[in-house]
């Protein structure tokens, strides 16, 4: 047997247009247009612009913060091409996973299924701790059980992850209501952050745009120094184009996740056009608020002075405008709750697609006859992120979402190529532009902003994959379902001879 079958195309499209007709539930068409790109923005717009706007631009790139998220905008569109074409030609859950095992083979689609898991539960895990610290914040609430860092059980993060699960597990319409609700009041108030801090952007403060390079501090050498640096031996350096570079890296955690549309082509009324429009309609939104919220606050405040945990708050406080702050920080509740939703609904169809090939036990993809849900993986999901949620200071691992997604995306690219070459009859309602030339592109930005990223990430993602490694050889490679197929066809040929 052959670790590097693929998945005949025949087959995803069948399992992506399941009706029940054999018996078997099946996941609901639910969604349109306008619901993908909620769930886009809702897991999208989060962390990116409420911390990391602030940590980056004080630590590694000052008011060159602005052009670091265009860059990771421009790479995250690029692999929205590619995933527009997929998604819309072949829509099933799963995305960058049954891309690849539909192309580059079984052992393929296994790593980036692994990673895409990894990707959702370190995601929503440091975002609902995130979410706690800011309901303290707002509340008073005592940091023993709520604060984002320092807290002996975070209280807060745990009950918002199983309270989130239980809304994922009971049907994907709740969960786009909700997150639509949630995404109205976040996007607004992002827009009132722009428009009311332009009144106080001063010219001085984003003077230089991207300050001289200096040398990275006692601790930003070894491990914790970016591949790149530590590959060709250049002293370890922050601010200066390189330091715009490596924030671009980091802050490409706050695009992450909007793959997560791609999940849901099997609950879509018409994959073939509202995948299109609602990755799109995610990243053009996205981007936006992004470049425009970070430039108001680098303008606000000097870069040495923005404040690492809440930025924009800050910034309205550091200027007279405290009240602001309090809206900036109901913002931050809603847009993170929504990206905690997201994060879980994503995990469940991504764990629903590798159990349904055999990879893992396919009892646990049990499809909910009455929500249409697939609730057992996405409870054991949930109770996972609860777990991590709840005990682990996972600030030092936010990287990983960001290695895990630029990993996706490479493969979403490589399989675009690919996929034409061996089906060109498939129709393609959306098609890349300059193929294979722009995904090849692709796939090489988004592997050089993953040596941005430390030493350190790399480590731990490569410990992670060889764990995946003993998953798979110790169960899915025997027991999937192309792997029985062919062991029940070798049996045959015997008595056929």
């Amino acid at each position: 047997m052959s670790v590097l079958r693929t998945k005949p195309i025949k087959d995803v499209v069948a399992q992506g247009n399941a009706d029940g007709s054999d018996g078997t539930p099946g996941l609901k068409r639910r969604l349109g247009a306008r619901d993908l790109t909620g769930f886009g923005i809702g897991i999208v717009i989060g962390t990116g612009i409420f911390t990391l706007t602030g940590i980056e631009a004080r630590d590694s790139a000052g008011p060159g913060v602005v052009i670091s998220f265009a860059i990771a905008g421009a790479v995250a569109l690029l692999a929205a091409l590619c995933y527009a074409e997929l998604a819309s030609s072949v829509p099933t859950a799963g995305s960058a996973y049954t891309y690849a095992y539909a192309t580059m083979g079984e052992i393929v689609a296994w790593i980036i299924g692994w990673d895409l898991l990894l990707e959702f539960a370190l995601g929503a895990a440091v975002v609902a701790r995130g979410w706690s610290g800011y309901l303290a914040e707002l509340f008073g609430l005592p940091s023993t059980w709520f604060a984002e860092e320092g807290s002996v059980v975070n209280v807060g993060a745990i009950g918002i992850v199983l309270l989130l699960g239980v809304v994922a597990i009971v049907g994907i319409r709740e969960s786009a209501r909700i997150t639509n609700l949630l995404v109205l009041v976040k996007v607004g108030i992002c827009v009132f952050v722009v428009v009311a801090g332009l009144f106080f952007v001063k010219a001085a403060n984003l003077t230089p745009f991207i300050p001289p390079a200096e040398p990275a501090g006692a601790g930003d050498d070894g491990i914790k120094q970016p591949v790149t640096q530590a590959l060709f031996g250049l002293e370890p350096s922050v601010f200066g184009f390189v330091g715009v570079l490596t924030a671009a890296a980091v802050v490409f955690f706050a695009y992450t996740g909007f793959e997560a549309v791609a999940n849901l082509g099997e609950e879509t009324r018409r994959p073939k056009r509202d995948l299109t429009l609602g990755l799109f309609g995610t990243l053009l939104i996205s981007t936006t608020l992004y470049i425009a919220v970070s430039l108001v606050v680098v303008g606000m405040v000097p870069y040495t002075e923005i404040d690492r945990g809440a930025p924009i708050a800050a910034a309205f406080n550091a200027v007279g405008a405290g009240w602001a702050g309090v809206l900036v920080s109901i913002a931050a509740v809603a847009g993170l709750t929504s990206v905690i939703l997201v994060d879980l609904v994503a995990m469940g169809r991504i764990g629903f697609a590798i159990s349904r090939d055999g990879l893992l036990p396919p009892a646990v993809a049990k499809i909910h006859p009455r929500w249409g849900t697939p609730y057992r993986i996405s409870a054991v999901m949930t109770v996972a992120v609860a777990l991590l949620a709840g005990f682990l200071p996972l600030s030092a691992l936010a990287d990983l979402v960001s290695i895990g997604a630029l990993c996706a995306f490479m493969i979403v690219s490589i399989a675009v190529p690919i996929l034409r070459r061996k089906r060109p009859d498939l129709e393609r309602p959306f098609r890349v532009p300059f193929s294979p030339v722009l995904p090849i592109f692709t796939a090489l930005a988004c592997l050089y902003l993953t040596l941005n990223l430390s030493v350190e990430t790399w480590i731990r993602f490569l410990v992670w994959m060889a764990l995946g490694g003993v998953v798979y050889f110790c169960y899915g490679y025997r027991r999937n379902r192309l792997a029985v197929q062919e062991a029940e066809e070798r049996a045959k040929e015997p008595a056929s001879a």
